[in-house]
């Protein structure tokens, strides 16, 4: 059985960008949702003691384990994302991966305008991604449950662009809330972790 991951911070530490009902509504009913389905799914199975990238990558593909992988895929975005953000983040990475932004997009400013536009450009529910692959950065959005741990690709940070992620908060403004968190919400020290930690 696997349990909760706690968050990484008060459930008011994000607000006015994300409030405190939205925390209420998307970490102990959806995210906890996800982690109840799962944990009944594996129950009794061979994925029962398996880690949750291990469900993640056995499941993938698998006609016959969709809803495990959904609900599985699930639960590790979500904690990925709570930890993509942080109380008065935003501001700007440092060191090597803020370099590494830098040879790619030509500067930050670049950067976060493509990000927003993937995010915009992800048709219904997903996620949009800061990845690196094969020692390169590039942007990603993925639809449903899908993650970039299952197409070869590092996760550096994540956006969650669910409308449960912040309707609440911007109702149909989906642009205003991704502006929000690479202004006022992304963890760029998680960021530049997990860069220099696969580099």
């Amino acid at each position: 059985m696997l349990n909760l991951a706690p968050l990484p911070y008060e459930k008011n530490a994000l607000a006015p960008f994300i409030s405190e009902d939205t925390l209420n509504f998307h970490y102990d009913k959806h995210h906890m949702g996800y982690l109840n389905n799962l944990n009944k799914l594996i129950a009794g199975t061979d994925f029962a003691t398996a880690t949750l990238e291990k469900i993640i990558t056995e499941s993938h593909g698998k006609t016959d384990k969709v809803g495990m992988f959904n609900n599985a895929a699930q639960v590790w975005n979500h904690t990925f994302y709570w930890n993509s953000m942080k109380p008065n983040g935003g501001g700007k990475p440092t060191g090597a991966l803020l370099k590494k932004i830098n040879e790619t997009w030509g500067d930050l400013d670049t950067f976060a305008t493509a990000f927003k536009e993937a995010g915009m450009a992800q048709f219904g529910s997903g996620w949009v991604w800061l990845i690196l692959k094969d020692g390169a950065l590039s942007i990603m959005k993925t639809g449903n449950a899908d993650l970039p741990l299952v197409h070869g690709a590092v996760a550096l940070l994540t956006c969650d662009v669910w409308e449960h992620a912040y309707y609440l908060d911007y109702q149909n403004r989906r642009v205003d809330y991704i502006g929000e968190f690479l202004a006022n919400l992304v963890n760029w020290d998680f960021a530049a972790e997990n860069y220099e930690s696969n580099i």
